[in-house]
């Protein structure tokens, strides 16, 4: 199961159409506070993707909140931004792997999905 962090309206949207379309479970949230909400609601995600600049709350007070080594999914954070103390608190708060979003091409979610899964 996936569960994609997203706060643009029409990334949030192809993200959930390209993977749900190879086939994945797929549930979207618009910032931090949603994804806290559906994980509560029962949703289990095996992976997160994780827009850090989000408003209400962002990738990183959500990675605080979210007790990711307690938790079983893999965290995949997404951001336009090339900022590295962001990337790096990210990873210090359980984050396992950094995408460029203007690198996340349809080919290359679905194979970031795959080494994942392959890696469990």
């Amino acid at each position: 199961m996936v569960l994609i962090v997203e706060d643009d309206v029409d990334l949030n949207a192809a993200y959930e159409m390209i993977i749900s379309s190879a086939g994945y479970n797929v549930k979207t949230a618009f910032n931090g506070q949603e994804a806290l909400e559906t994980i509560a609601s029962g949703f289990e995600p095996d992976i997160i993707f994780l827009d850090l600049r989000m408003p209400k709350m962002d990738g990183i007070e959500f990675l605080k909140r979210y007790d990711v080594p307690a938790k079983n999914a893999t965290v995949v954070v997404f951001s336009n931004y090339d900022a590295q103390a962001e990337v790096d608190k990210a990873f210090e708060l359980g984050a396992d792997r950094y995408v460029l979003k203007a690198r996340a091409a349809p080919k290359e979610l679905i194979r970031i999905i795959e080494d994942i899964i392959s890696e469990r």
